[in-house]
């Protein structure tokens, strides 16, 4: 049984960042995890790379040679990676033992969790191989500095838990640089007439229906959880692993250990 972190969220919301900050924590624990790089456009990394999709095709290449734009030439990238499942990452994966830690870091385009297949795609080939996943999606905490921008943020989470199925746990990044957390706590606890009221006081007055029923979806239904993440304290990045490990049941299946305390008999 393996287990794995898909993580994904917005270009800018510090997944990368999250992903160094994760392998020195589990390191100063003694833990190994596997960073596995599924950016084609990435250049510089703070933690070493177990397994880079750049060896299978890099979006530098695909602009040069077929001329697409960045984005359009990541959605080629990521395409072929689908394409590639059966022969690069099996390759790949036979390096790791069936117990390994893998963190898979995403590119930052939304569509490819929102409704371009591949993610899935490769979500479904990593269970096939009898693993268990867990989607960890980032948002820049400085983002949500009104209540239609946290409106906007849940929903491309939801659209992600849609569209994934997989266990789910959101982050509010970046906190460490949040001059004002009092505006951020009021969005970890919402209650949909607060939010209602915000939305109407944003918004025409056309969109009063609209705003309760998004209100209502995240207050009564509570779908979308946000928790805080302070890479500066080792606390809050050991509460947040723990969160993932309890999604993926990580080490619940592990052989107890049994220590024979009866003293050896004098004849043996």
């Amino acid at each position: 049984m393996g287990y794995a972190q898909l993580v994904i969220g917005p270009a800018g919301s510090g997944k990368s960042t999250y992903c160094s900050s994760l392998y020195k924590h589990c390191e100063a624990l003694r833990r190994a995890i596997h960073i596995v790089n599924l950016d084609p456009a990435a250049e510089n990394f703070d933690y070493p790379v177990a397994m880079d999709i750049r060896e299978l095709i890099s979006l530098d290449d695909v602009m040069e040679e077929l001329g697409f734009g960045p984005n359009g030439g990541l959605i080629y990238c990521m395409e072929h990676l689908q394409e590639n499942l059966d022969d690069w990452l099996e390759d790949e994966l036979e390096n790791y033992l069936e117990d390994d830690y893998l963190v898979f870091d995403c590119p930052g385009q939304i569509e490819l969790f929102s409704h371009v297949p591949v993610l899935k795609n490769f979500v479904e080939h990593l269970q096939r191989k009898n693993f268990k996943v867990c989607c960890v999606y980032l948002l820049d905490s400085q983002f949500i500095t009104d209540v239609t921008k946290y409106i906007s943020g849940c929903m491309a989470s939801l659209s992600a838990m849609i569209q994934l199925e997989l266990p789910h746990v959101n982050i509010l990044s970046k906190m460490d640089l949040v001059t004002n957390k009092k505006d951020i706590e009021d969005f970890l606890n919402p209650e949909a007439p607060i939010l209602l009221s915000q939305l109407n006081r944003n918004m025409p007055a056309s969109f009063a229906k609209l705003n309760k029923a998004l209100a209502e979806l995240v207050d009564q239904f509570n779908m979308v959880n946000f928790v805080p993440l302070d890479l500066r304290k080792e606390s809050s990045i050991q509460y947040v692993l723990s969160m993932i490990d309890n999604c993926i049941q990580y080490g619940e299946d592990a052989d107890v250990k049994i220590r024979d305390f009866d003293p050896a008999d004098d004849d043996d």
